[in-house]
């Protein structure tokens, strides 16, 4: 295969276009990837990203448009193609199998064989050599994918594109379930690979990652490129957010009402603790407070919050709502009493994808609309209208299935089904994973709301700045441990690291 010079045009996309039943994906996509850069691709969702991507790895073939590599025309028409020339694709859904080993899943589909049997050996010298490539000797070819962290599974990706002859790298929001240590790392593997000559498309929600991986952006909105090429050192947050939604949407978070000096307590946590997993966590949270638990992925915080819903069986301590302490491992008993879960995976663990909008909307609330044990739809869609009136959820069909809406507007259908039942604690595990900027500041204004109503709210979030953006106070857990509380006014994002470190060393 023909290399290109570092920084000479290796892949130039021209007026894509892509249909699906009549609905126009792509609009006319225009896209310049150098040899060596990394260059991000912004968009909200549905402007076009994953068609984007899907085109480029020979999954979809555009309908108008071409497609230039080395100044050459090509035609890209399935993804084995799309490897033969040298274009790879790390998916947010990694496709690594959990039960092969590293070696197995990175020549998956071109094992190393003679005489019609693998050899294994030879396999595991590559692997071995792949992987010290990526900074992570550690780890070795026999090991079982399914055993890895989330991070490490990423590299066996990024290792499994590499045993390929390989110049461009597409990654779809590879930090979204990554700790801030392991960040640092997937950027000092593209750093690598860019200073090889690997060009890196890089797509991402969080825009604070461009300023420390990207050299230049394009951005696309209802599937058209209204930027492309725009250096990273010369362009402002503002602009970028202009670009992706048309209108100018300040990327802070709305200030928060005073809370009552009468505020009455509605959540107490108190010496809580999940054997093996946390242990001593005590907080209160009154009408109108957020409540934020920072902490790395693995620490703890997610946990906490399952365990405080009823979801885990706690084995010490006691949660209780206006006084009342909740029985343990009750999920029906700490709905009863006023609690709402919004989890991590919302959909695999908090929507029925399948299911329509005000299905999903009055889940938590059946026994308002069943009528001899069957849902009285009329009223549950009226229902829903009303929720979908209120958040402005996206499209506003209450018989659209959930899994066809964006991630914002699926975290909305969370936060209305709750707001049906009449919830007075919710809980948000990384309420904005997934959900594009200006779905963010929509989904920031809604809490706000909620605590402005009076509820009390516990928000979990990977990005430090969003647990500080939202919170009244901080809770930094480590190890399983609450470190330090305290009010958010009074900690920036390298003092909860800093307490962090110093609690995962104690």
């Amino acid at each position: 295969m023909i290399k290109g010079d570092h920084g000479s045009a290796l892949l130039t996309a021209e007026g894509l276009t892509k249909s699906f039943a009549g609905v126009r994906a792509l609009r006319g996509v225009d896209l310049e990837i150098l040899a060596g850069e990394v260059h991000c691709v912004l968009g909200q969702n549905g402007a076009g990203k994953s068609t984007l991507i899907k085109t480029l790895a020979g999954v979809h073939r555009p309908d108008e448009g071409a497609i230039f590599w080395l100044g050459e025309r090509i035609d890209i028409p399935n993804p084995e193609a799309a490897i033969e020339i040298g274009i790879a694709t790390m998916y947010q859904e990694l496709d690594v199998v959990d039960g092969l080993t590293i070696a197995e899943n990175i020549f998956l589909g071109h094992e190393i064989a003679r005489g019609g049997f693998t050899k294994r050996s030879e396999a595991a010298k590559q692997t071995r050599e792949l992987l010290r490539r990526l900074g992570h000797s550690n780890l070795s070819p026999n090991t079982e994918v399914g055993t890895l962290s989330a991070a490490n599974k990423q590299i066996v990706s990024m290792a499994r594109a590499l045993s390929h002859d390989i110049k461009l790298i597409i990654m779809d929001e590879p930090s979204a379930v990554l700790d801030s240590e392991e960040v640092k790392n997937l950027f000092h593997v593209v750093h690598e690979l860019t200073s090889e000559g690997i060009a890196v498309v890089y797509i991402t929600h969080r825009l604070e990652e461009i300023r420390q991986i990207g050299d230049r952006i394009t951005v696309l909105k209802d599937g058209r490129t209204t930027a492309t090429g725009l250096p990273v050192a010369e362009t402002t947050t503002s602009d970028l957010i202009k670009l992706m939604t048309g209108r100018d949407v300040e990327n802070v978070f709305p200030p928060a009402a005073p809370i009552a000096d009468d505020a009455a307590v509605v959540l107490e946590v108190e010496d809580l603790a999940l054997a093996g997993v946390f242990a001593d966590v005590s907080f209160s949270v009154r009408a109108g407070e957020v409540v934020g638990l920072a902490g790395l992925v693995g620490s703890g915080r997610s946990e906490i919050l399952e365990t405080i819903y009823g979801a885990r069986r706690s084995t010490a301590g006691a949660v209780r709502i206006g006084g009342k302490t909740l029985r343990r491992g009750s999920v029906v008993a700490a709905v009863r009493e006023g609690i709402g879960l919004s989890p991590e995976e919302r959909k695999s663990q908090g929507l029925v994808l399948d299911e329509p909008i005000f299905v999903n909307v009055t889940l938590s609330s059946m026994s308002r609309f069943a009528r001899a044990g069957f849902l009285n739809d009329r009223a549950a869609r009226a229902t829903a209208r009303e929720q979908i009136q209120a958040l402005e959820l996206r499209p506003a069909d209450p018989d659209r299935p959930a899994g066809t809406l964006s991630g914002g507007n699926q975290q909305k259908i969370l936060l209305a089904r709750w707001l049906v039942h009449g919830t007075r604690v919710l809980l948000l595990d990384e309420p904005t994973r997934g959900v594009d900027v200006g779905a963010r500041a929509e989904i920031y204004a809604l809490i706000r709301a909620l605590a402005a109503a009076g509820n009390a709210l516990v928000v979990v979030s990977s990005e430090i700045e969003e647990v500080l953006g939202l919170a009244d106070n901080v809770l930094v857990v480590a190890d399983g441990r609450v470190v330090e509380t305290l009010p958010a006014s009074q900690i920036d994002e390298h003092g909860v690291l800093d307490l962090v470190m110093k609690g995962t060393a104690a």
